[in-house]
């Protein structure tokens, strides 16, 4: 027959070819035992508020409900009839989000938003261990999972925790990562290994082992709004500007943030770049910045068209940005202020990129005209060669440290790694990030290329030539 409540919580159960399928309505108030007839047997309103979670023992004998109410009951596998409640009155002091079976039925796992899981003895309705997580909001624990000896659980930050039985107190390992979508990224080496820092929409900054894919994030607290740009300068320092209008300097040595190295800026930053000598250049809201050790020293005000992107020559004398009027202006650093030389080179369209290679001889300039062109700096700047192949607008260039190759990332959800003498030879990585469009990508080393996505994702590639 039809239910005509909303169903929260379900799991079907097959036992000798008779479906049973158990389903809770939202307010915890139904609760369904039902066969494959869908033909309601009994209703059980134990629960006060939402139902979150319903699981059968593996061996089919019993099954658990859980509860926004912080309760967890056990019920017969096959009359349905209630056993117990877990913890008498409360199993938790929060809502429970999840729970699941130890493989032999006789434990239970659960997930709390009391920021604990617990692992409960049903036979003797009892708690074996209480992992606690954390003291802030997001670790609260959403989702937990036992398969075989391995215990888990994972918290709203999104990172995975492998509880250890042995040591409540301290997860065996955590994985760490972005659960919002990451819009920029970088590269350095420290201590002999190659390290990759990414930024996302949240104000997080990851960073990775380039080797074994182990990550962690900075210790403190960072930047409260989306990290738009990021990158290293020669004092191995990770410098980051966000739309919560600063540009913070953090050692990749120590990775952790210092309310020493933050510069207040009057507008929003879209994107910093850095020069030799403790120079920085950001460019904000109608406003270009100049930094020199940590302090602002020097700025362009409505300086005629928006700026949207920058880049410092490797010489450290020249500053390269691209504007959204297809044009990209050429300053000079001169001690602590920028002078604008006056020069104009021009792009098929709005200017989304620019990126000098590492030997300083070509600037890349990329836009949303799906064009790429480079230019060549000995030559007074005078344009190389053109670059066509992406289906939407190119968002990002990174050069390769061989300065004879190049990759761009679009909206297309390509990347293409280019040959600056030939713009036909050229590899192309279709679907590079399925779910969401390319947005940064940085070199490990000649043949190894880093992306990410607004899918949160970070992903390493061999390019073979």
């Amino acid at each position: 027959m039809p239910y005509d409540k909303k169903v929260f919580a379900s799991l079907p159960q097959v036992e000798r070819g008779v479906s049973k399928i158990i389903g809770g309505d939202p307010k915890g108030n139904n609760f369904l035992y039902t066969n494959g007839k869908c033909v309601i047997l009994r209703n059980i309103d134990d629960h006060s508020r939402f139902v979150n979670c319903v699981r059968f023992s593996p061996d089919g004998n019993r099954f658990a409900t859980a509860s926004a109410d912080g309760q967890i009951y056990i019920y017969d596998g096959k009359t349905g009839e209630k056993v117990c409640a877990l913890g008498g009155s409360k199993a938790h002091d929060g809502g429970i989000y999840a729970i699941s079976w130890s493989p032999d039925s006789t434990h239970l796992l659960s997930a709390s938003g009391d920021k604990t899981s617990k692992i409960w003895d049903v036979n003797v309705n009892s708690v074996v261990s209480t992992f606690p997580m954390g003291s802030t909001v997001l670790d609260q624990q959403l989702g937990c999972l036992w398969q075989k000896d391995h215990l888990l659980s994972v918290s709203l930050s999104g990172y995975i925790n492998y509880l250890d039985r042995n040591n409540p107190s301290k997860p065996l390992r955590v994985i760490k990562g972005h659960s919002k979508s990451i819009q920029c990224l970088t590269v350095h080496k420290n201590g002999g290994k190659s390290y990759i820092y990414s930024g996302s929409h949240d104000g997080h900054i990851n960073y990775w082992d380039s080797e074994t894919g182990e990550n962690d994030s900075f210790a403190g607290k960072g930047h409260t709004n989306q990290v738009s740009r990021m990158t290293v300068d020669e004092s191995g320092q990770l410098i980051s500007c966000s739309m919560d209008d600063t540009v913070r300097y953090t050692s990749l040595t120590l990775r952790d943030y210092s309310g020493q190295g933050v510069v207040k800026l009057d507008v929003q930053p879209k994107c910093v770049a850095v020069g030799p000598g403790g120079y920085a250049v950001v460019v904000c809201i109608g406003q270009i910045v100049l930094l020199k050790d940590q302090r602002k020293c020097f700025s362009i005000d409505n300086p005629g068209y928006e700026p949207e992107v920058v880049a410092v020559h490797p010489g450290g004398d020249t500053v390269a940005v691209g504007g959204a009027d297809g044009n990209v202006r050429l300053y000079s650093i001169l001690g602590t202020t920028l002078k604008d030389e006056g020069k104009l080179l021009e792009a098929k369209g709005p200017v989304t990129d620019v990126a000098y290679s590492h030997d300083g001889a070509f600037l890349a300039v990329c836009d949303a005209s799906k064009v790429v062109t480079v230019f060549s700096v000995a030559d007074g700047y005078s344009e190389n060669n053109v670059f066509y192949g992406h289906h939407a607008k190119i968002v990002c260039l990174a050069w390769s440290p061989d300065n004879e190759h190049f990759a761009s990332g679009g909206m297309d959800m390509m990347v293409y790694v280019w040959t600056l003498s030939d713009p036909e030879t050229r590899v192309k990585i279709q679907d590079a990030h399925r779910l969401h469009h390319v947005s940064s990508l940085a070199w490990l080393d000649e043949h190894t290329l880093v992306t990410t996505s607004h899918d949160a994702s970070v992903k390493e590639w061999t390019i073979t030539y």
